[in-house]
């Protein structure tokens, strides 16, 4: 059954979580970064990316160890403070569209993702599993939370909601216009409870997070063989996350955008595709799929719905189900010749945030040749992926909320 727990968090003062928020760091352009770190001596970006200070690149160890003393200064500063009992800490967001996402930062088991109670639904790198394992084991602490769902429950809705009536310790808006909020629970009777109804839950999902939890994993083991006195209730048995009801996820699709037509003609790959799907020309106006096995196609100019031939393609499995599946296994590979989703420069991947306009413009400015708009996976779907050991492909989900670093800090 799940294990989560309450820990003493390292977190901003009050008056500078704003300040010191910030995304994760692969998602700013150097641009954006640079000011950042130039103009906001207290964004986290300072402790993650050390070599600002000294206007220099730093790679390895070496910047991991830097990332460990610029920690340690923002906390001699006074930028942090430690809480004295260990908290559960409910958290919400509202983004700008006005969806609220409303969960729990805990500590998860790293025993749980071993005995896959905690599950996943996308394949991992090795070598990036080890490198953050690395980082993780020189630097001492979790800063940006994993995002795991559960199945809705009513009684930790209800506890939420009773809890999010007092003031909370946190909240403060980004410059994306999302606003975020965060109460301290440090009640025993309540953490007792919401202990008691994850441990009657015997799945739990990862969202987003699937190499953090990887390497926190390998970390767990790799600290248990090098402490002999070893109980299973040290700091590095768990990582940190936040879990929300499936209900509160938001999940985008990933489209495609494909630079050529493999050496085909328009005719020809036309052709090609009419093997497995039936064929509409929808004209220049903006068209999107309505249901699951149907594509909208962008092709010089024109809009074209494909609908699944479906005698033409076996499904044996949920991963064959997926949209994401299907046209891989239909049009990418056989006719456009991508066989490596992750390693082909010929393949991008806009969000669902970017609307259709944005894929058309990619297309009629000559960029990409083919695009192909999709639906979202669905949490269902996601689950019977993960249920069944199986993974999706690269790109498949664009999950929210997308969680800051550096507002809550678990020490290990």
């Amino acid at each position: 059954m799940a294990k989560i727990i309450p820990f003493k968090a390292v977190r901003p003062t009050r008056d500078k979580v704003g300040l010191i928020a910030s995304r994760s760091y692969e998602s700013y352009s150097t641009k954006e970064k640079n000011a950042r770190l130039r103009d906001n001596p207290f964004s986290f970006l300072h402790i993650i990316n050390p070599g600002f200070k000294y206007q220099k690149r730093i790679t390895g160890e070496r910047r991991y160890t830097l990332v460990k003393n610029r920690y340690k200064e923002f906390k001699e500063e006074g930028s942090f403070i430690q809480d004295k009992n260990p908290n559960f800490y409910f958290y919400k967001i509202i983004n700008k569209d006005g969806h609220e996402f409303n969960g729990i930062i805990a500590g998860a088991s790293a025993l749980d993702y071993q005995n896959n109670i905690i599950r996943k639904h996308e394949s991992t790198l090795l070598k990036k599993e080890v490198l953050f394992e690395q980082y993780l084991k020189i630097v001492g602490f979790n800063s940006e939370p994993v995002l795991l769902t559960y199945p809705d429950n009513k009684e930790l809705e209800e506890i939420l909601e009773t809890a999010m009536q007092s003031r909370p310790e946190y909240e403060f808006t980004t410059t994306y216009k999302d606003t975020h909020y965060l109460w301290n629970i440090d009640n025993k009777s309540v953490i007792s409870r919401v202990e008691s109804i994850f441990s009657e839950m015997n799945k739990l999902y990862i969202a987003d997070g699937h190499h953090r939890s990887a390497s926190s994993s390998l970390l767990a083991l790799d600290l248990e063989k090098e402490n002999p006195n070893h109980t299973g209730k040290e700091a590095y048995n768990y990582f940190m996350s936040y879990l929300i009801p499936e209900s509160d996820l938001k999940i985008y699709e990933f489209n495609r955008l494909i630079r050529d037509l493999n050496g085909l003609s328009k005719e020809e790959f036309l052709i090609s595709i009419d093997q497995y799907y039936r064929i509409e020309n929808r004209g220049c106006v903006y068209y999107k799929p309505t249901k699951k096995h149907h594509f909208s196609m962008y092709l010089d100019g024109e809009y074209y719905s494909l609908y699944l031939r479906k005698e033409e393609y076996t499904i044996e499995n949920s991963l064959d189900s997926l949209d994401v599946q299907i046209l891989y296994g239909t049009i990418l590979k056989p006719i456009l010749g991508i066989q490596d989703l992750r390693n082909n420069d010929r393949i991008e991947y806009p969000h669902g945030n970017s609307d259709l306009a944005y894929l058309k413009s990619k297309i009629d400015s000559g960029e990409f040749v083919v695009g192909f708009n999709l639906l979202p996976v669905t949490i269902q779907e996601l689950k019977n992926v993960a249920n069944e050991g199986l993974t999706m492909p690269p790109k498949s989900t664009f999950i929210e909320p997308k969680l800051r670093s550096g507002i809550t800090i678990y020490e290990f």
